[in-house]
């Protein structure tokens, strides 16, 4: 048994059977309620059987999957900073989290459409819903990210979380897609976690510079003109003010489901220049500790320097500080769409409305104060 047995993804060989395994699920009549490929129930289970690599299975399912995402429910995907990418190279791309599924998808198929090779993508264990949703991941190149567990265990799985996503890159010359904190922005604060960035240099313990510098980490910023599940969050952060929250059974497949479904308006991803060895050793001079909250606090920079801001946020937060210092960026039409979307707020009189609001206003406000 290989050591990375029951964190990897499937390999070509054990595609067959997944697609076996997905076809006779019960679930498949629901998904093609939700997601039209033009085919009956049991034409689609042949066609799943019919799938034999995982290449095939992403060309002929998730990137029909994401163009039905990007045709129905955006004003178009774009893309910059490509030049900071060479063809053939290998990166851990690590990127702010706004949707649990979207954030990856799209920069996948931004890449590929720019001929650049699809790449592997982590997951939390948490989101591993039942058999479908795991052989679902699987064959879509994604490696899980076990949750919890004692000290000792949540050590040996982030040193072999690490090991893995160098083998990735090394053994296998794969790039990989990681989030830049445990679980979503809920606030529209983007922040990279210094315990991600420490994780990941684990896998070399003998020079932490040339240990980070070897995985190529390119930081990414992913965003939304409309960010997913806006309301969702919001009502999480108006829970947490008075209790500790707790996730309900089903909640991270109902967020999943509100983010594909939802309008997003127009979504950017930038690829932001790669970390270089000459920037680590630049600030090498410190205690490990400082070491890596200063590479995360150069990871921020460069996620949310070249996050694009559109007319909600500076919508948001001159609504937020009753101010016009952004009015020149929106037009009354504009504005007038953003208080119409604000109008889900009259629904929830059980709540403080006005705390309610500068929650909401606050997830769209708070990038223009980290970009400017």
């Amino acid at each position: 048994m290989d050591k990375f047995d029951d964190i990897r993804s499937f390999r070509d060989d054990e595609i067959p059977a997944a697609m076996q395994r997905m076809a006779r699920d019960a679930a498949i009549p629901n998904i093609l309620r939700f997601l039209d490929f033009g085919m009956d129930v049991e034409q689609f289970r042949q066609f799943l059987c019919n799938i034999k690599t995982i290449d095939e299975f992403q060309v002929f399912i998730v990137q029909r999957v994401v163009e039905m995402i990007l045709r129905q429910t955006t004003d178009g995907l774009s893309v910059s900073g490509l030049e900071n990418l060479k063809s053939g190279g290998q990166y851990v791309f690590v990127s702010n989290h706004r949707d649990i599924t979207l954030d990856a998808m799209f920069m996948g198929y931004a890449l590929v459409q720019h001929g650049f090779p699809l790449f592997n993508i982590a997951f939390g264990s948490n989101l591993v819903f039942n058999a479908l949703a795991d052989d679902f991941a699987k064959s879509n190149r994604m490696f899980k990210m076990e949750r919890g567990g004692s000290k000792v265990e949540f050590y040996q799985n982030l040193s072999r979380i690490s090991d893995y996503i160098r083998h990735l890159l090394v053994d296998k010359h794969e790039s990989v897609w990681i989030a830049q904190r445990n679980g979503r922005t809920k606030d529209g604060r983007d922040a990279t976690d210094p315990a991600l960035i420490k994780m990941l240099g684990m896998s070399r313990r003998d020079d932490r510079v040339k240990s980070l510098a070897g995985l190529h980490i390119v930081p990414v910023s992913v965003s939304y003109e409309w960010e997913s599940c806006d309301v969702l969050k919001t009502i999480e952060l108006y829970t947490s003010r008075f209790q500790k929250y707790e996730k309900k059974p089903g909640e991270d497949l109902n967020s999943i489901l509100t983010g594909v479904k939802q309008p997003k308006g127009r979504v950017h991803i930038h690829f932001g220049p790669m970390l270089s060895e000459a920037v680590l050793c630049e600030i090498n001079d410190c205690s490990t500790g400082e070491f890596y909250k200063k590479v995360a606090l150069w990871m921020d920079g460069q996620i949310c320097g070249n996050y694009m801001l559109f007319p909600n946020n500076y919508i948001a937060h001159d609504l937020q500080y009753g101010a016009k210092t952004y009015a020149g960026h929106y037009s009354e039409a504009q504005k007038s769409d953003f208080l119409h979307h604000l109008e889900w707020l009259d629904k929830n009189s059980e709540a403080d409305r006005e705390v309610l609001k500068a929650i909401f206003l606050g997830i769209y406000a708070h990038p223009v104060e980290q970009v400017r």
